[in-house]
């Protein structure tokens, strides 16, 4: 009974995966913002943190009326093409037209400014008119305080508790705000809170948005050709709830993202010293970095084919030592305790981010096991990871990704103390895997095919035509290629 459930259940799940890939472009953008308002929906009516339920009654409307635009633009095309067919008329991968066109890059503003841009302006006037806590995710004051120390000649990170024993003593402000978890980096999107500029304008996520968008379309407008995974990418860091409540609530975790896709690009277009200096600046942001600059090193190569590693880890440590050693060395009982303990749920205080996922649920069940716990998880996790490595070591860009995915999400389960939304990571580098098996490879000038079929649009059978790939940039939001396919 059991093995018939599992193969019920595998079933049920090729079927929709096949169905996903049946969807022409236009049916995958009517799906992707249809669940999207779904989740909004959920979100509005069932989260327990009253920010996100704010943000799920803002963005349940823009998700939903985007998800319209593309369901009667959908059925528009499948009409005509039916008619064509019928017709005898052989319509080329133009024939969807401006139209069409306007219609998706409408789709895509709508929910943009209304789940991504609309609700952030709106939480960060109502945090300047009132309490902030209630519309601002506590790491976004971590960011603005540590900026602010930072912009006066101040050490970011504060000697908080010995031998967990609190030394700082106010109520002003909840005790787990006053560490600042992140590497020294991240304090550059506080550093306009300490300057005289109105305070709504130097909310530190207004800074992570802005970079987010330009680092996002900078790294994608560097893939040839333009791919229907490529705009995927685009709308995952930029308008899907992957993006839209980190960036609108907290997002911290957006410009990581942001700049860990522009070093794989680099790494896909063979640019070790260009990938190694992005990695470099990611590395000066937070550890979630980390394991895909470490398993970068197994893919690096230039573009006469030759391994590049000397050169890829001097371009890292040419940013990351000279902004993260001098701080770390000048107070290093602090660093530890709000970078590495803290995090780790080891420094006495109980993290906001502890999200009912396996780890937590374990060390909150059984409290004795904590430091155990994280040590046993650590050496396991390392070791198995070092058998793959030796086994099977990644060789692109493509499969430094996916690895990465894969390390991110078992770490993100296993962890003491973390949060649901670092989910975005490995949803984006899956996502990102799939970019790159779809993107052409400079050193041998082909642009790769998309293979199986999933960034074509679908036509009736019978009809000859051609196929089109959509993607990003340089004509807005999405553009077309056309390459001859016989059916």
């Amino acid at each position: 009974m059991a093995a018939d459930g599992r193969s019920g259940a595998r079933g049920r799940v090729r079927s929709a995966w096949s169905w996903l890939r049946a969807l022409t472009p236009d049916g995958r953008d009517a799906f992707l913002y249809g669940t999207s308002a779904l989740f909004a929906g959920v979100t509005a009516v069932a989260m327990r943190i009253p920010l996100y339920r704010e943000w799920g009654r803002l963005a349940v409307g823009p998700y939903l009326a985007a998800a319209v635009l593309m369901v009667v633009m959908a059925r528009l095309h499948r009409s005509r093409s039916r008619a064509d067919a019928a017709a005898g008329v052989a319509r080329t991968a133009t024939g969807r037209g401006g139209a069409w066109r306007a219609a998706r890059l409408a789709a895509f503003a709508i929910a943009l400014l209304g789940a991504t841009v609309v609700p952030l302006a709106l939480e960060v006037v109502w945090a300047s008119h009132g309490d902030a806590s209630l519309h601002v995710q506590p790491e976004v004051l971590v960011v603005e305080r540590a900026g602010i120390r930072a912009a006066h000649g101040n050490d970011p990170y504060q000697v908080i508790d010995r031998n967990g024993h609190i030394l700082i003593r106010q109520r002003a402000i909840p005790v787990y705000e006053l560490y600042y978890p992140y590497l020294p980096g991240m304090v550059v999107f506080g550093f306009s809170s300490g300057s005289k500029v109105e305070a709504r304008l130097t909310d530190a996520r207004i800074q992570f948005l802005l970079f987010t968008v330009i680092v996002t379309l900078v790294a994608l407008s560097r893939l040839r050709p333009r791919t229907d995974a490529r705009y995927r990418s685009l709308q995952a860091l930029t308008v899907l709830p992957t993006a839209a409540l980190p960036l609108a609530t907290g997002g911290d975790d957006m410009p990581v993202a942001a700049l860990m896709l522009l070093g794989l690009v680099a790494l896909q277009r063979r640019r070790p010293v260009v990938a190694g200096l992005v990695f470099g600046a990611v590395s000066t942001l937070k550890f979630t970095a980390w394991p895909l600059v470490f398993l970068a090193l197994f893919a690096v190569t230039d573009l006469q084919g030759r391994r590049a590693v000397g050169r890829y880890v001097v371009a890292v440590l040419a940013i990351a030592v000279p902004v993260v050693l001098p701080v770390a060395f000048h107070n290093p009982s602090a660093f530890v305790d709000n970078v590495i303990r803290f995090p780790l749920g080891l420094a006495g205080v109980a993290s906001p981010a502890a999200s009912a996922l396996p780890g937590h649920i374990l060390v909150a069940t059984f409290p004795g096991i904590h430091r155990p716990y994280v040590v046993v998880a650590a050496v396991v996790g390392l070791a198995v990871l070092a058998r793959r490595l030796f086994r099977n070591p990644p060789r692109d860009a493509a499969a430094v990704a996916e690895l990465t995915g894969w390390v991110m999400l078992v770490a993100i389960l296993l962890a003491p103390a973390t949060r649901v939304g670092y989910l975005l990571y490995p949803i984006n580098l899956f996502l990102w895997a799939w970019m790159f098996r779809r993107s052409s490879d400079p050193m041998d000038g082909r642009e790769q095919p998309s293979g199986d079929g999933a960034d074509e649009g679908q036509l009736p059978s019978g009809v000859s035509n051609t196929s089109t790939e959509y993607g990003v940039v340089p004509d807005g939001v999405v553009g077309e290629t056309t390459t001859p396919v016989s059916q």
